[in-house]
């Protein structure tokens, strides 16, 4: 991409709340987000999404482009692409298919699998699925997710079949299909996206169970390995994974592939996410800075894409 001119990137919304679980985290990346444009001289204002006010404040601020920071239901499921598409107003990310299938995960591990890429075996989960027959086949641990939620919000850690049931039952209150997923005991790797390239893997490593809710945004004990420690060829491998993945689904832009390795050191993806965190927590920032990009040039670059898309 040639040298962008924040002049270029006219009137910048950026999209950050929303009404999912994840509203929190939405406001503190959007903060960042909004910080990075301001600092660079780009003519960017908040916006805090709300369902009866958002068609308004996009019409009558006239914006020419938007930076979507939205995460979970209503703005990464395709919900708020929509709305951007009839209103003609470019944005940041993924289109309206890819979007919907990155976010439920259901759907994604059935696209994946029907492209022969490697996931973890699974189960759909609801009131009437026989537990012994889900632990019988999948084996114990398993874990258990809402279908439709990110930053690990609802997700369980099964190790005995009668705690599968209640595993459901929490994952069932947002609103979604659940799975039961097989465990991979292993690393867990990341790999972000950026345009058409992938960016250096981390390595998480965590004192809890799995990379949880806690452990991906208050812990400060959590560990980001960047460079990962595997090879280079293993390591490409990873990518190249990553990049298979994001394209079979038709996304595009930027986002973020987690894969866990089990002992054998045999990936398998474990979901897609098209509008990743960008917190100070967050992986997608960790990754660009280990390929000598800072924060702020991710932010402008992430944005700039919207001219190539416009």
């Amino acid at each position: 991409m040639t040298q962008v001119q924040a002049k270029e990137l006219g009137k910048v919304a950026v999209l950050m709340g929303g009404w999912s679980a994840e509203r929190e985290v939405s406001l503190k990346s959007g903060a960042a987000v909004l910080n990075a444009l301001l600092e660079q001289n780009v003519d960017a204002h908040k916006i805090d999404v709300q369902r009866d006010t958002i068609f308004d404040e996009l019409k009558n601020g006239q914006f020419d482009r938007v930076f979507n920071i939205l995460h979970g239901p209503g703005g990464e499921d395709g919900v708020i692409q929509s709305v951007l598409e009839i209103m003609q107003i470019p944005y940041t990310g993924c289109g309206v298919l890819a979007s919907a299938i990155a976010m439920d995960k259901l759907r994604c591990k059935e696209l994946l699998q029907g492209s022969g890429l490697p996931t973890p075996a699974y189960m759909k989960l609801d009131a009437v699925t026989d537990m012994n027959y889900v632990a019988a086949t999948l084996g114990l641990p398993v874990m258990v997710k809402p279908a439709l939620e990110g930053s690990s919000i609802g997700m369980s850690k099964v190790e005995q079949e009668s705690d599968l049931e209640t595993a459901w039952k929490i994952a069932s209150e947002f609103g979604s299909n659940v799975l039961a997923e097989q465990w991979v005991n292993g690393d867990e790797y990341t790999v972000a996206i950026l345009g058409d390239a992938a960016l250096p893997v981390i390595r998480l490593e965590t004192k809890r169970d799995f990379y949880d809710y806690a452990a991906k945004y208050d812990d400060d004990d959590t560990q980001y390995h960047c460079p990962c420690g595997l090879g280079e060829e293993e390591e490409s491998q990873l990518q190249r994974l990553a990049l298979s993945a994001f394209t079979a689904i038709g996304a595009k832009g930027w986002g973020r592939v987690d894969i866990m390795s089990d002992e054998e050191g045999k990936p398998s993806i474990i979901e897609i996410n098209t509008v990743p965190g960008m917190t100070s927590h967050s992986l997608v920032p960790m990754a660009a800075k280990a390929k000598g990009m800072s924060f702020n040039e991710l932010v402008f670059y992430i944005l700039s894409q919207t001219l190539v898309e416009a």
